[in-house]
């Protein structure tokens, strides 16, 4: 058995990064050809994540006479649509309060009810295109472990009900159901939605590439755009890449964690890392202290929270912070995360399910999200530009991303609609604080994030102040 860090049981085929456990599932697809040269379409998307592929999906799928291309810089499905948790669920990224302000309450509650709906659309076309990607929905389920998560808890299901959540939507669950669905240790209350599903998010990648390709969309992997500059004259919108610019009536970013690579964006969305860990699978003997036979996707109420699911091989793959963020914006290492990010994520599993402590960890990975300056997630099209845009999800992104595809559909086809008068759309939002004060503004949010959760684990009853300041600093 080998060893990242003392203490952790480690299978002796353990891997660090690699892109993720995922793809080591179903092995890294063959990579498509680059760009050839200087090329003109009525849509380029950088950027081959599930934003790109969704956009490309629907277009095609609306006016299969549309030239569309897709640039990304690795291989589709390389960023966060093929290293995250694999949530499908309806959680949208940001306050409700603040996308209420741009056009109301009631298309903020809108905008949930898209949500709710988008989660079974995913399910519907994976269907529909043959894509098989381990997709079971078992709903969503929170835990609370401390009297102050538990107060949160109760509180934030009782303020979802003034924003389109019903009974059936969100609820509290008794002793008895909260017991017969997870044994959770030390859980003191619980709540659910049946709006969530667990998905192999590589597999959901790998699938819709697939299906764009065969629709006539052309993937230019390993093209690299360097910038993206608006419509001048007549000159059209104009994607800049090594291999010869791009030209399209409309150019789309949807770079999400890695937007900060582009010239001019380096403060526009700073890229999140979060990080992950799966376990070998886990023998039913186990499985009997632990439950989860509905397959729910489980998240902590924690402020440094985690996020789990059980995978269909029967693993646990669960996911954290870890170190948030790396000075100037830098994204990839391939995956590979820290040693105290992987001894950190064994010590949430094993706290959650002391009857997998001597289960051993099989893979660590990592990876990027986008996070806007208020924590909103945005999608906007400029017919004057040719320029338009998608992301910001802050982890919320897997369902996100069909609902942000149907709606640039809708933009670019300039059909009114009633997605294109979601509130997030056209959300213009200030750029990040110029380093070295965003990295250390960072580090101070999530060190007082951990500090929080401390002491609400020691003796809280009530939401830690470190908590409240980290709030404010953030801006969320």
């Amino acid at each position: 058995m080998c060893s990242v860090n003392k203490g952790i049981p480690l299978t002796s085929d353990f891997a660090n990064g690699d892109v993720s456990f995922w793809y080591r599932q179903i092995g890294l697809p063959a990579r498509r050809p680059s760009l050839p040269g200087p090329r003109d379409y009525d849509v380029a998307i950088v950027g081959g994540g599930y934003t790109g592929l969704w956009t490309a999906y629907y277009l095609k799928q609306a006016d299969p006479g549309l030239r569309v291309a897709i640039l990304e810089k690795e291989f589709a499905g390389y960023g966060a649509s093929g290293r995250n948790g694999g949530w499908l669920s309806a959680e949208f990224a940001g306050s409700r309060r603040r996308h209420a302000k741009a056009r109301g309450r009631q298309a903020m509650i809108d905008l949930q009810h898209a949500m709710f709906r988008s989660v079974d659309e995913v399910i519907a076309v994976a269907q529909a295109e043959g894509i098989d990607a381990d997709i079971h929905k078992g709903g969503l389920l929170h835990v609370a472990t401390n009297p102050a998560q538990r107060r949160r808890l109760r509180a934030g299901v009782a303020e979802l009900r003034s924003w389109g959540y019903g009974e059936d939507d969100m609820r509290l669950l008794d002793r008895d159901e909260q017991h017969e669905r997870l044994q959770v240790a030390g859980a003191l209350e619980a709540s659910y939605s049946p709006h969530g599903a667990r998905i192999q998010p590589a597999k959901l990648a790998v699938g819709l590439a697939r299906v764009v390709a065969g629709m006539g969309v052309d993937i230019f992997e390993d093209t690299t755009v360097t910038a993206i500059l608006p419509r001048e004259g007549t000159r059209k919108a104009t994607a800049v890449t090594p291999r010869g610019a791009v030209l399209a009536e409309y150019v789309i970013r949807a770079t999400e964690g890695f937007t900060a690579g582009l010239a001019g964006q380096h403060r526009q969305w700073l890229p999140m890392n979060s990080s992950m860990i799966v376990t070998e699978p886990l023998p039913a003997e186990v499985w009997k202290h632990i439950g989860w036979q509905g397959n729910e996707l489980l998240e902590d109420n924690a402020h440094a929270y985690v996020y789990a699911q059980r995978t269909a091989d029967d693993r646990i793959a669960i996911g954290g912070r870890g170190v948030p963020y790396r000075f100037g914006s830098r994204t990839d290492r391939r995956g590979a995360t820290q040693r105290q990010t992987v001894a950190l994520l064994w010590r949430m599993l094993v706290k959650l399910f002391p009857a997998a402590a001597d289960v051993r960890v099989r893979h660590a990975w990592c990876g990027v999200l986008g996070v806007p300056r208020d924590w909103c997630s945005t999608v906007h099209l400029d017919h004057a530009s040719g320029l338009g845009w998608a992301g910001g999800y802050v982890g919320s992104g897997v369902t996100t991303t069909n609902l942000a595809g149907r709606t640039l559909r809708d933009l670019v086809l300039r059909r009114d609609t009633p997605l294109t008068g979601l509130p997030w759309v056209g959300r213009q939002v200030r750029q990040w604080e110029p380093e070295p004060l965003r990295w250390t503004g960072v580090q101070l949010i999530y060190a007082l994030y951990r500090a929080a959760d401390r002491r609400e684990n020691e003796h809280g009853t009530r939401t830690s102040a470190y908590a409240h300041l980290a709030d404010l600093i953030s801006g969320r």
